[in-house]
């Protein structure tokens, strides 16, 4: 069947191979279609499992820095009732108090030194929390283990240094309690030549 049109000649008809052709193009452009959305949802459910992950580790990371506080508060109280025992000392024995002033000296700083550490982890965790939070508006899967390597290393690194603090009061409470002991000596000592 032939279309005419007005002031020009018969237009053919398409014919049945060529629209077969179409379809049979487009089909296949709809099933690439279908595949490449398959690939991005899959790439998007990896993604949402990672971050997962990432937000468990730093929940993790929170409970872990939650239970050093807490020792660190047991450390910091017995390292105060230490404190209490020398001055109670002191009032006994006055050639004691510059053996006293520098263990105080060294207490603070200690302290000091644990109180920077502490307020730094706590910014970086802060830091990590927000970056974390952000990671559905500018997530880069490039960047994915890159930055779980340096959110480890860090990890590993505020642990380690929190370790070191621990034990260092952990020895000098050692020290004070064998200094306590020691004094104790000497005044059971003195009192037996008097």
């Amino acid at each position: 069947m032939n279309m005419s049109e007005p002031g020009g000649g018969d237009l053919p008809e398409p014919k049945v191979e060529q629209v077969m052709g179409k379809l049979r193009m487009l089909q296949q452009e709809k099933r690439l279609l279908e595949e490449e959305v398959r690939n991005i949802q899959s790439v998007s459910d990896n993604l949402q499992k990672e971050l997962v992950i990432l937000l468990t580790s730093v929940n993790e990371i929170e409970g872990i820095h939650k239970d050093k506080e807490g020792a660190c508060r047991k450390l910091q109280w017995q390292c105060e009732e230490s404190e209490r025992d020398f001055d109670r000392q002191l009032n006994q024995n006055k050639t004691s108090e510059e053996l006293l002033e520098q263990y105080r000296c060294e207490i603070q700083e200690v302290k000091l030194k644990h109180r920077k550490l502490r307020m730094r982890f706590e910014n970086q965790l802060l830091q990590l929390i927000e970056q974390h939070k952000q990671l559905d508006f500018v997530f880069n899967p490039k960047r994915l283990p890159n930055e779980l390597k340096k959110a480890e290393n860090i990890k590993h690194q505020l642990l380690s240094a929190e370790q070191v603090k621990l034990a260092q009061l952990h020895k000098l409470d050692e020290e004070l309690e064998e200094l306590k002991k020691q004094k104790q000596l000497e005044t059971t000592a003195a009192q037996i030549h008097k």
